[in-house]
């Protein structure tokens, strides 16, 4: 049978605690109903893929991914994705920055007829409960309003958060249209499913800074801003994503 539910895991040299992630995963899933799949991508050389295959030993449910070179966060989805199974797919970080139990607010809304769920630090529920430093959240604030200067997405406070689910379908369409593999495929992903007609949601979560940023504010920035140009203007978007009709699966 199929699982309900596929959770992505993005790693990049994350030994130090993939495994407690795994765990604390595995524990809330197991007390949902229809089933679950867990797909650690980890790339590195610190050992995160094979603490993270000890954790897949008999266990089915959990399968591994990734190499040694770091191909970036959106490749690393975007080859898990490809995998998935599960009618509901997403990805959490390995950070946990936000925990997994916050899924629990996420699935009612595919009952109400939303594509795609994601997690927000930016609406008044949101609960922080460890902010990041204030050089990073001012960089944050100038970041988000020169992507939505270029891109719209007004009505998305927090495009960047590392909790997003999917319709099965959806999200396995989405990703194999994007081609982003570094921190703004987040932003493409939207993007694509703007265009192509999805209903999208923007829930309150809760979130943890653990002080272990990998965005060097200046080479990392740059790198960002030339990814949201690709998106305008580089034809990163597909024609597909303009003329797809929603629930045309």
């Amino acid at each position: 049978m199929e699982p309900y539910l596929s959770v992505i895991v993005p790693a990049y040299n994350e030994a130090a605690r993939i495994g407690s992630t795994l765990g604390s995963i595995r524990a809330y899933l197991d007390t949902l109903s229809g089933g679950y799949e867990i797909i650690v991508s980890a790339d590195g050389t610190d050992g995160t893929r094979e603490k993270a295959a000890e954790q897949a030993q008999g266990d089915r449910r959990i399968s591994v991914i990734g190499s040694r070179e770091r191909g970036g966060k959106g490749r690393g989805i975007r080859n898990a994705m490809a995998r998935t199974r599960g009618a509901v797919v997403g990805f959490v970080d390995a950070d946990n920055k936000t925990p997994i139990e916050e899924i629990g607010k996420v699935l009612p809304w595919f009952d109400r007829g939303f594509d795609i769920v994601i997690g927000s630090r930016a609406l008044a529920e949101s609960r922080i409960e460890v902010p990041q430093p204030w050089y990073r959240r001012f960089g944050s604030q100038i970041f988000g309003l020169g992507m939505h200067l270029t891109l719209g997405l007004w009505d998305i406070r927090d495009t960047q958060c590392g909790f997003k689910f999917f319709r099965g379908s959806v999200g396995r369409r989405l990703f194999a249209w994007q081609r982003i593999d570094g921190y703004m495929f987040d932003v493409e992903v939207l993007s694509l499913a703007r265009l192509s007609g999805h209903r999208i949601k923007e829930i309150p979560v809760l979130w943890r800074d653990d002080g272990d940023s990998r965005l060097d504010l200046i080479a990392g920035n740059w790198r960002n801003f030339v990814d949201i140009l690709r998106i305008r203007f580089g034809g990163a978007v597909p024609e597909a994503a303009r003329s797809f009709a929603p629930g045309a699966d």
